[in-house]
């Protein structure tokens, strides 16, 4: 199959505490996955796409389980398996209604020993959009040649790259050097997706007019910058500026949203689709994604995103 979005990085075993408070005292916790880069794959088959994920994960059962689930999600897979490192793990806990905190168990297991081999260039080279983000380039040099030798894979194809900051403090004991490593993903795609806090730490700009300036100025064609409950705004470099409120749903959890965002985003850019109608489905996938619990469990369908425009109540059809 050829994927609209091939989508490349690390997706982790996930234990969710039942209920709220500290991580010390939870009694039950329940398993699943998570990945921003697999999450952007589920999201975008949700839509009706196709997609694929390109990923290393450990010889063990949270592998196995992590396969088995992005096939149920109908996303096609590329994976190393890996005999010597277990799958990542990361621990997901509510202090409080409305707040989440993520502890992640990542350092020299399988994901972050993802490297240039394990990237089929069959897979990328047959594919409408390669999507990566910041999180390969923390997790160590592997991953991080390993999205460089996809980026040229996609290069040579004529695919277009997608660059998601997608930063985590913890990966990095020095922000400039984040900085430096995002700056020159940034400049070998074509979409740049960030936000404003990411936007920043990529570009020193702190308004959000000139953070797309300076994404645009760095050679992309796309600049995407994620406003949180402010919405979304949007610079490509034919002239093209928009802004595109978020809308208002009853938040649960906003984890995964961002991924929903560039999921429904890259899903319209594979249909043809121009720049308002880009950014309003990634809003609406956003906005989805924050009503139900969990990574990706709650990416939206076309259908719920119909209910969501037409002001139905709740979005979700449960």
């Amino acid at each position: 199959m050829s994927a609209d979005v091939v989508a490349l990085g690390e997706s982790l075993g996930l234990l969710v505490a039942r209920q709220i408070g500290r991580l010390q005292h939870a009694r039950e916790m329940c398993l699943g996955f998570g990945g921003a880069e697999s999450n952007v794959a589920i999201g975008v088959a949700r839509l009706g796409g196709r997609s694929a994920w390109i990923g290393r994960l450990g010889a063990d059962e949270i592998g196995d389980l992590i396969v088995r689930e992005l096939h149920a999600e109908d996303v096609e897979t590329h994976v190393a398996r890996d005999a010597e490192a277990p799958t990542a793990l990361m621990l997901k806990t509510r202090p409080h209604p409305g707040a989440s905190r993520v502890t992640y168990y990542r350092a020299g297991q399988a994901g972050s020993r993802l490297r240039p081999e394990d990237v089929p260039a069959d897979a990328v080279g047959g594919a409408t959009v390669l999507h990566v983000t910041g999180i390969s380039a923390g997790l160590g040099p592997d991953p991080r040649a390993a999205a460089h030798a996809a980026i040229d894979i996609a290069r040579d194809a004529g695919v277009l790259v997608s660059f998601d900051v997608n930063h985590r403090s913890a990966l990095w004991g020095d922000p400039a050097e984040a900085a430096a490593a995002y700056r020159e993903l940034a400049a070998r795609a074509d979409i740049v997706f960030a936000g404003s806090d990411e936007a920043e730490l990529l570009t020193g700009a702190t308004d959000t007019e000139g953070q797309l300036d300076a994404v645009l100025a760095l050679g992309a064609r796309h600049a995407v910058v994620k406003l949180g409950e402010q919405g979304a705004a949007e610079a490509d470099a034919d002239g093209t500026r928009l802004a595109q409120p978020a809308y208002t749903v009853p938040v649960v959890d906003t984890v995964g949203a961002g991924d929903a965002f560039v999921a429904g985003w890259l899903y319209e850019l594979t249909r043809g689709a121009g720049a308002a109608q880009r950014l309003d489905t990634a809003a609406a996938c956003g906005a989805v994604a924050c009503t139900g619990p969990g990574d990706w469990e709650a990416l939206p369908t076309p259908g719920e995103l119909a209910a969501l425009r037409a002001g139905g109540g709740d979005p979700v059809r449960r």
